[in-house]
């Protein structure tokens, strides 16, 4: 049973309005006579409003928890925004007794129904929770790990307010042992995508390192018909170093580009790119743009075919902060704008939009500044407009 955290009502279907966070530094600073911040370069402009604020909606050693990591955010078709995190419940570590909560709001992030347990794998870790939303009918695919051994798939059809029993999809990762002997398996984390012809995609990482998490590869899995089956995709080769938690984001012209964490000596986000999202993918380019810390990012595109794709991750090559926003009008050549959400410790992230607001889930803070005790999970929301100034 779930301890009350702060602002907690014992009402489960009660919502209520979560902490405001009013003065985080990097977030809020600048404003201009109408309470906005506004920053522009060729034809895009990100504002962060205090209308919008941002609020916590996992708070460390609350709930009955040590801490709450890796988040993740989806929107419906409806504008319900579904918020979801690891709780990490005997420790701070990957390998602690975790658990994985939804938070759930249904007008726009104004008030969040309470944390709800979605996966509980006993004493064990439930971890690298994805969530993908199909376009077309609503229904909200949830994709998460068991001890980093086996992968389950479950889906809603109310908008997140149910899901289905776990039905277990370990098969697919076993297709991949014949090329690559793995003994962890990760899906994403953070989000999926459903591309426009309908493919359900998401990234994967696996390892042969253990607990260690490396030596890794990464790839995708998908579902061509409605996440009733999964099948693997190739593994990316090129010859980074321990590349793992990835995010996808689809092109224009159809094709998906991959954005990948690695350890690589060049400190920089690594890309590739894929005719379908499954095969024939490029062999990886460090983007100069992209500075990496060895952290998870997340990418989006702005509703539209032709719509501007926003990447988010600590913009640092030493540590987990100062996480920034940058916008690419040029599917991902070039990252024109760029916008701090955090200059503090700030660390894994993902990113949601709806129409021109994009909404950035992440990890704030750090209790005694140790960058993976994270403090916060906070929602900060932006807009982007369309303007131009010379």
């Amino acid at each position: 049973m779930l301890k009350n955290p702060k602002n907690r009502t014992d009402d489960p279907q009660q919502v209520y309005q979560p902490r405001r966070v009013l003065n985080v530094p990097g977030i809020f600073a600048n404003l201009d006579g109408m309470g906005t911040l506004r920053f522009a370069c060729c034809a895009v402009l990100l504002a962060a409003g205090t209308a919008a604020g941002g609020a916590d909606l996992f708070e460390a050693r609350s709930g009955g928890y040590q801490t709450y990591r890796i988040p993740g955010i989806v929107i419906t078709p409806r504008g319900t925004i579904l918020a979801y995190a690891e709780a990490r419940k005997d420790g701070i570590g990957d390998w602690a007794d975790i658990d994985i909560l939804l938070r759930r709001s249904a007008d726009g992030g104004r008030t969040w129904e309470p944390p709800r347990l979605l996966a509980d794998a006993g004493a064990q870790t439930a971890n690298n929770p994805v969530m993908i939303v199909e376009r077309r009918n609503g229904v909200v695919h949830f994709l998460h790990c068991v001890q980093y051994a086996r992968a389950f798939h479950m889906r809603s059809r109310d908008d997140g307010k149910t899901f289905s029993a776990p039905a277990e999809i370990t098969p697919v990762f076993e297709r991949f042992r014949s090329e690559y002997d793995w003994n962890v398996i990760a899906t994403g984390p953070g989000h999926g995508i459903e591309l426009r012809n309908g493919r359900l995609l998401v990234p994967v990482w696996l390892s042969t390192g253990g607990k260690s998490h490396r030596p890794s590869v990464v790839s995708v899995i998908y579902s061509d018909d409605h996440g009733e089956t999964w099948q693997r995709g190739d593994i990316i080769l090129g010859g980074l170093k321990n590349p793992s938690e990835t995010v996808a984001v689809e092109l224009a012209d159809g094709r998906v580009m991959l954005n990948i964490r690695n350890e690589s000596p060049e400190h920089r986000r690594a890309v590739a790119i894929s005719p379908d999202g499954a095969r024939n993918w490029t062999a990886p380019r460090f983007d100069e743009a992209l500075p990496e810390p060895i952290c998870m990012g997340s990418i989006v595109r702005v509703p539209g075919r032709r719509g501007p794709i926003v990447f988010v991750n600590p913009d640092h090559t030493g540590t987990r902060r100062n996480l920034t926003a940058k916008v690419s009008r040029d599917e991902g050549k070039t990252w024109r704008v760029s916008r701090v959400v955090d200059a503090g410790i700030s660390a894994y992230s993902d990113i949601a939009a709806r129409g021109r607001t994009l909404y950035v889930f992440y990890e704030r803070g750090g209790i005694g500044r140790n960058i993976y005790d994270t403090e916060y999970l906070t929602l900060v929301t932006f807009r982007l407009a369309a303007g131009e100034r010379r």
